[in-house]
């Protein structure tokens, strides 16, 4: 979200609290951060906090950050701290997209699926929108395999089975990685796990993955984005990682 200089710029300005720097230079990082690499962006940055009690600063702070295995990271309320700080460079719908997905987080039950969406999360807000479409991308496949496993084995692998007799029957998430997504995506559809639209929209996601995920000179900003892992989060997460 932040640069180098911006974060050195960004810590200049008057008013803020010790909790604003701090959630700064936590943002700076783009990733769960412990408080040595905290102390030292911010020494980077001309801001000394050797002396500070980070903990403590954040507990009083009340809910703008979260405290993950690797480290602190900024909550949905921090980044609205920091927009009221100018620091958000996306656009309103895609700020809205990124706010939405963070306070899905919490409800996304496997550890994999979470940190491959918190990433996504990351390179939107970061700007880097090739790396945000690949990553919700292999979020939403995630979950969908975990569906297929959970609720809907028996059938997929009938299906399967129908379509190509060489299929060997799948019992793991690990077994239908062996299957083309595309392909994975008219399995589904025709044992009624999603249905003709959703299926349809899955594929025009399939496709955006596809072109972003291989060197080529396709662009794609910020609301495109946006909608890309708003259909995501409309037809994948809340339906079946809840």
């Amino acid at each position: 979200m932040l640069s180098p200089d911006d974060l050195k710029l960004a810590l200049q300005r008057d008013g803020l609290s010790r909790a604003d720097k701090v959630l700064l230079v936590i943002a700076s990082l783009n990733q769960p951060a412990k408080n040595p690499a905290i102390m030292a962006r911010a020494q980077e940055a001309g801001c000394n906090m050797k002396t500070w009690n980070i903990a403590d600063i954040l507990t009083k702070a009340k809910g703008t950050t979260l405290k993950m295995p690797g480290g602190y990271e900024v909550s949905e309320k921090g980044h609205a701290r920091l927009e009221e700080h100018g620091v958000s460079k996306l656009p309103p719908a895609a700020a809205k997209v990124a706010q939405d997905l963070r306070k899905h987080l919490a409800s996304i039950r496997d550890d994999t699926t979470r940190a491959f969406v918190a990433e996504a999360i990351q390179c939107h807000e970061a700007a880097l929108y090739r790396s945000a479409i690949v990553m919700s991308w292999l979020a939403a496949v995630g979950v969908l395999h975990n569906e297929v496993v959970a609720n809907h084995l028996a059938a997929f692998n009938t299906e399967a089975k129908k379509v190509d007799g060489k299929w060997k029957v799948a019992a793991t998430t690990d077994d239908l990685g062996r299957m083309k997504e595309v392909d994975f995506l008219d399995r589904i559809a025709a044992i009624g796990m999603v249905g003709k639209n959703v299926k349809t929209q899955l594929v025009a996601g399939l496709n955006l993955r596809n072109g972003c995920g291989h060197p080529n000179s396709l662009k794609v900003g910020a609301n495109a984005v946006a909608a890309h892992i708003e259909m995501l989060l409309l037809n994948v997460f809340d339906k079946f990682a809840s």
